[in-house]
């Protein structure tokens, strides 16, 4: 039978209330106006009435119809125009602001004005004084490397930092199938585990790892009596390939590192070779991109460390060991020579940038 219309609705509601609301009996009563054949079905006197009892109307409900946006000049325009009143508008929020789809909004920004979205990068914010200081070291280093090219060759760059043996479930991703609640539980450690590492790095080697423990063998942060021991007891006997009358040492400005015992100390052995707080040639605060252990060494060591899911601690020292001893030495040929690029640059910029350094990014598998 074709769709009923309004006429044939509307008697079809007054005969279902005047048989006490039965379908059965609408049906029936229909075969007088309609014959056996072509009377609406149970199914469609139902739909019927579900819809005046519903809606009190007897109209077929009026479906939207999605509003098909095209690219046309006028939304090209549109789009163009709130990008540049706001360039960090999200999609959603542009595409409900123009009265678009957020697909429309997409392939706009995309395909016809094309655009790219970008992210923030963050780095390290510097204080008024350390763009004066960075360019005066960037003189300094730039002046030894104009009167012997090698100097980047001459110098012993060091540094700690934290591993953390901090392997977790994500319980987003992790479920548990049963008929009933297993009550599965994971005990994790308030504080993780963690060692501290010192590395000395300069392009003829590597002199460490070097682990930062007391005296019961228990892993500890740095202070300035255990640095002093470090530089006593394992760098000055670690230096057989290195002659202190040619070599200079680096340090950042750390307080265990320009405490003036440890100043003395490391005077005792380099003389006035040594770039420090504090020390002979000041080293820039906030200058992590400068040391090729924060912008190389630790970055490069973790990815490898954490990607064999170290699960002692003892395992994540082993395996810190191995992968500093496997770098090659034309590797640490190449990074060095990266900082004379490194200077320029912190001499010709504005504002100089110093990203995050990876001593202190927790990675986690």
């Amino acid at each position: 039978m074709n769709r009923l219309t309004l006429e044939q609705r509307y008697e079809i509601i007054q005969i279902y209330f005047e048989n006490q609301s039965s379908i059965r009996a609408t049906y029936r009563r229909l075969r007088h106006f309609y014959g056996v054949h072509n009377r609406p079905s149970e199914q469609a006197i139902r739909r019927t009435v579900d819809r005046f009892r519903t809606t009190y109307s007897l109209e077929d409900a009026i479906t939207p119809t999605r509003r098909r946006n095209v690219r046309t000049e006028e939304n090209i325009a549109a789009v163009n125009e709130s990008v540049e009143e706001d360039p960090n508008l999200s999609i959603r929020r542009r595409s409900q602001e123009l009265g678009l789809c957020p697909s429309t909004t997409w392939k706009i920004l995309r395909k016809d004005l094309g655009l790219h979205p970008y992210k923030i990068q963050l780095v390290q914010e510097l204080k008024p004084r350390d763009h004066y200081m960075r360019r005066s070291f960037a003189d300094w280093a730039l002046e030894q490397l104009a009167t012997d090219p090698l100097f980047y060759r001459k110098i012993v760059f060091s540094d700690e930092a934290h591993f953390w043996l901090n392997g977790f479930v994500n319980k987003q991703n992790c479920r548990i199938w049963s008929e009933t609640n297993p009550q599965e539980t994971l005990q994790t450690p308030l504080h993780p585990e963690k060692c501290t590492v010192w590395c000395g790095f300069h392009a003829g080697g590597i002199i460490g790892p070097y682990f930062f423990k007391n005296e019961a063998g228990a892993r500890v942060t740095v202070n300035g009596d255990r640095y002093r021991t470090m530089i006593n007891d394992f760098l000055f006997e670690n230096m057989d390939d290195i002659d202190p009358e040619e070599m200079w040492f680096q340090q950042d400005g750390a307080t265990c590192h320009t405490a003036n015992a440890t100043i003395d100390l490391l005077k005792s052995k380099f003389g006035d070779k040594l770039i420090s707080r504090n020390g002979p040639v000041n080293w820039p605060p906030r200058s992590c991109d400068l040391i090729p252990l924060d912008y190389f060494l630790w970055g490069y060591v973790k990815s490898l460390v954490y990607a064999d899911k170290p699960a002692t601690i003892d395992a994540l020292e082993a395996s810190i060991v191995r992968v500093i001893r496997d770098i090659r030495p034309a590797v640490l040929e190449k990074v060095a020579q990266n900082g004379r690029a490194e200077c320029a640059s912190s001499r010709t910029a504005a504002v100089p940038i110093c990203p995050k350094s990876f001593s202190n990014v927790n990675v986690t598998y």
